[in-house]
C-alpha cells in the first residue's frame, strides 16, 4: 500500500514517531508521501526523508491555511527556492480553504495559481486541498487548464458530479478515513467511479478512520481505508492494493 498524503513530521508524533512508522511498515505501507504546509515545518519534513530515504517522498508547497496577508509572498519565495534547489515528487498541498477564513480568498487564489504555474513548468503533479471551495477550485483549474496539469484531490469529500469533474481535469481522488464515516457520503457513490482514479491516503494525524475516529490518525490505519474499498467495490484486498498502488506510482511519476 501507498499512503499518498501523511504529515508524519507533525508534532503529534513527537513521542513515538519511529514506532508509529514501523507499525505502518509492518502493515504493508511501502511508501509515504509527505505534503508540505509552510516554512515552519519544511525542515522537519526533509529530515524525515533523510532518516527514511527509500520510503519518504516530500512535496513542496504552501497550504492555503498558511496564506496570510503579511507573509504569503515571502512563504511563496521560500517554496520557489526549495524547488530550485532539488527535486520534489509534487507541489502540494495547495488549493483553497474557505472553512477557516473566507477573507483571504483573493490571495489564496493568487498563491494557488502561482504554484500551479510552477508545477506546469516543472511537469509535476499538484496535490489539492479544497475545503468548502469546490466551485472556486474548479474555476482556477479550468482557467489554468494544461496538458501537464494533473494531480490528486486530497481527502476528496465532494459529490459524484464533482468527482467526475475532477477526473475529467486529469485528477485522481485521494480517499481516506472519511470513506468510513457514517455521514461521509462518498461511500454512497464511489462504486460509480472506476478504481483507476482512486489513491489511498490517511492525512495523518487527522481524520482517523472508524473505529479510531476522533483519535490521532496514523499511516498504519491505511488498511482500514483499503478495507472499506473492499466492501464498496466488492474486490479482494490484494486487488484494491494493487490498483491504488499503481495509480499512486503513476501520478507521482515513480513507475
Amino acid at each position: 500500500m501507498i499512503d499518498t498524503h501523511t504529515h508524519l513530521y507533525s508534532d503529534q508524533f513527537e513521542e513515538d514517531r519511529a514506532e508509529m512508522i514501523q507499525r505502518a511498515l509492518d502493515k504493508g505501507v511501502e511508501k509515504f508521501f509527505l505534503p508540505a504546509i509552510d516554512s515552519e515545518t519544511h525542515q522537519k519534513m526533509l529530515d524525515l526523508e533523510t532518516q527514511y530515504p527509500d520510503v519518504m517522498f516530500p512535496m513542496m508547497g504552501l497550504h492555503p491555511c498558511s496564506v496570510q496577508a503579511d507573509s504569503w509572498e515571502n512563504e511563496l519565495n521560500i517554496v520557489k527556492n526549495h524547488l530550485a534547489q532539488r527535486n520534489f515528487v509534487a507541489i502540494g498541498e495547495i488549493g483553497i480553504d474557505l472553512y477557516w477564513d473566507k477573507s483571504t480568498l483573493d490571495i489564496q487564489i493568487k498563491a494557488f495559481e502561482q504554484q500551479i504555474d510552477w508545477a506546469i513548468e516543472r511537469d509535476l503533479p499538484i496535490v489539492i486541498h479544497t475545503r468548502e471551495s469546490f466551485d472556486e477550485t474548479f474555476e482556477v483549474l479550468e482557467r489554468k487548464k494544461h496538458p501537464k496539469l494533473r494531480g490528486i484531490f486530497h481527502c476528496f469529500s465532494g459529490n459524484l458530479e464533482q468527482a467526475k469533474h475532477a477526473i475529467d481535469l486529469q485528477f485522481m481522488l485521494g480517499i481516506g478515513g472519511v470513506v468510513t464515516f457514517k455521514n461521509g457520503k462518498i461511500d454512497q457513490f464511489l462504486n460509480e467511479i472506476s478504481l483507476d482514479h482512486i489513491v489511498l491516503e490517511t492525512d495523518s494525524p487527522y481524520l482517523a478512520p472508524v473505529p479510531y475516529r476522533g483519535k490521532r490518525n496514523e499511516s498504519a490505519y491505511l488498511e482500514l481505508v483499503a478495507g472499506k474499498l473492499v466492501d464498496i467495490y466488492q474486490k479482494d484486498f490484494s486487488e484494491i492494493d494493487r490498483i491504488t498502488t499503481e495509480n499512486a506510482l503513476k501520478i507521482f511519476g515513480l513507475k
